[in-house]
C-alpha cells in the first residue's frame, strides 16, 4: 500500500509540474503577444506626422482661412484708401508669420505627444517584462515543486 501511495504521489507531482509548465507557457505566449502589440502601437503612434493629424489640420485650415480673410481686407483697404504696396506686403508677411507660428506650435505639441507616447510605451513594456519574469519564476517553482514531490515520493517508498 505504501508503494502504491508513493507511486501515485510521484505521478501526481509529475502531472502537476507538467500542467503548471503548460499553463506558464500559455501565459508567456499571451504576454509576448501583448509585447508585440505594444511595440506595434508604439511604432504607429510615435511615427505619426503631427501636421497630418485631424486636430492639426483643423488648426492649419482655420489659420489659412483667417489669413486669406485678412489678406483680402488689406487688399480692399489699399484699393479704397490708397494704401501702399508696402503696407499690403507687411500685412501678408504678418499673416505668413502667423501660419509659420501655428505650424511651429503643432510641431512642439507633436514632440510633447511623442514624449508621452514613449513614456506610456516604456511603462507598459516594463510591466510586461515584469510579468514575463514572474512567469519564469513561477515556472522554476513549479519544476522545483514537481522534483521535490517526486523526491519525497521516492524517499517514502519501502525497499
Amino acid at each position: 500500500m505504501g508503494l502504491i501511495g508513493s507511486a501515485i504521489g510521484a505521478v501526481g507531482s509529475i502531472f502537476g509540474g507538467i500542467s503548471a509548465s503548460k499553463a506558464m507557457k500559455k501565459a508567456k505566449q499571451n504576454v509576448q503577444e501583448q509585447i508585440r502589440k505594444n511595440q506595434d502601437w508604439y511604432d504607429r503612434r510615435y511615427n505619426e506626422d503631427a501636421t497630418q493629424r485631424a486636430d492639426a489640420q483643423r488648426i492649419l485650415t482655420m489659420t489659412e482661412e483667417s489669413i486669406k480673410n485678412r489678406n483680402r481686407q488689406a487688399a480692399g483697404t489699399q484699393a479704397v484708401m490708397g494704401g501702399t504696396d508696402e503696407s499690403t506686403a507687411a500685412a501678408k508677411a504678418a499673416n505668413n508669420q502667423a501660419l509659420a507660428d501655428a505650424t511651429a506650435q503643432i510641431a512642439v505639441n507633436g514632440e510633447q505627444r511623442k514624449d508621452q507616447i514613449e513614456q506610456q510605451y516604456l511603462q507598459r513594456d516594463a510591466d510586461l517584462q515584469n510579468q514575463l519574469q514572474q512567469l519564469e519564476i513561477g515556472k522554476a517553482q513549479a519544476i522545483s515543486g514537481a522534483v521535490q514531490g517526486v523526491t519525497n515520493a521516492a524517499a517514502s517508498m519501502p525497499f
